[in-house]
């Protein structure tokens, strides 16, 4: 009893990290199936079909490719802008700031439905057909504030005295944000890029108001198959999309180590 009072927080944090992977774990396993039928649901037999032609049910690839594609433009694009508000909202005073902040939370708290719905009628309005550009809209529209937040709570933490003491050494002010600012505010940039991509990639209920006929997202993909039967290809993929986050995370983890490492040295 003591070892386990001891290392409770541990076998806790242990049993809550295997709690939240049991899913994926799942899914990775019936990536190797070879079921009978339509449904995915019952161990068969092992096999490497899938993994062998990823593509080979119709229409998944290209509704990858679109997620990958919209996924990428709208986290880049929320990321530029973001930043900027961002860094408006962290480093200056000026008339409407803490309404804007307000704002900026608004599409945070807001059900997915209302806003995929407002956005809608907005388009139709606007004469902007459903598509890929509206969808791409949408979801830039959604993703600014999540990396406002993320980026707004590392310049909170940065010491403005590295700043002046750049500019007292002669730097310019562009000199000053490429070489100390940037630097500094990289990690919190990063993170919400990355949290952008993620929640663009994802998203079903937004992209589902936008999204025309031609223009079939991977969650979509996976909603419609899902009705009648959904591929192991599906796994597969997801299975990927999972190993390449766990390999992101790893690697940053790695980086930030070896940074600490070479201060310390």
């Amino acid at each position: 009893m003591a070892w386990v009072r001891r290392h409770l927080l541990f076998l806790a944090a242990v049993l809550v990290l295997a709690y939240m992977l049991v899913p994926n774990v799942v899914v990775a396993v019936f990536s190797f199936n070879d079921p009978v039928g339509r449904y995915n649901y019952t161990w068969r037999a092992f096999s490497l079909d899938a993994w062998a032609n990823p593509c080979g049910a119709a229409g998944i690839c290209q509704s990858l490719g679109l997620s990958l594609r919209v996924g990428l433009v709208a986290s880049l694009t929320a990321t530029v802008l973001g930043t900027m508000v961002a860094f408006a909202l962290g480093r200056h005073r000026f008339r409407g700031r803490a309404g804007t902040n307000l704002l900026i939370f608004m599409p945070m708290a807001t059900p997915e439905v209302v806003m995929g719905s407002s956005l809608l009628t907005l388009f139709l309005m606007m004469g902007l057909p459903a598509g890929t550009l509206a969808i791409t809209i949408a979801h830039i529209m959604f993703c600014i504030s999540f990396v406002v937040v993320a980026v707004k709570a590392r310049v909170a933490t940065l010491d403005p005295r590295l700043e002046e003491a750049a500019a007292d050494l002669g730097a310019t002010p562009l000199q000053t944000f490429l070489r100390v600012t940037f630097p500094l505010a990289f990690p919190g940039i990063l993170a919400g890029a990355l949290l952008a991509f993620s929640l663009s990639f994802d998203d079903y209920i937004i992209t589902n108001f936008t999204a025309s006929p031609s223009s079939v997202t991977f969650p979509m993909y996976v909603w419609g198959a899902a009705q009648r039967g959904a591929p192991v290809q599906v796994n597969v993929i997801g299975t990927l999309m999972f190993l390449v986050a766990l390999l992101v995370v790893v690697a940053g983890q790695a980086l930030a180590a070896r940074r600490e490492r070479s201060r310390a040295g």
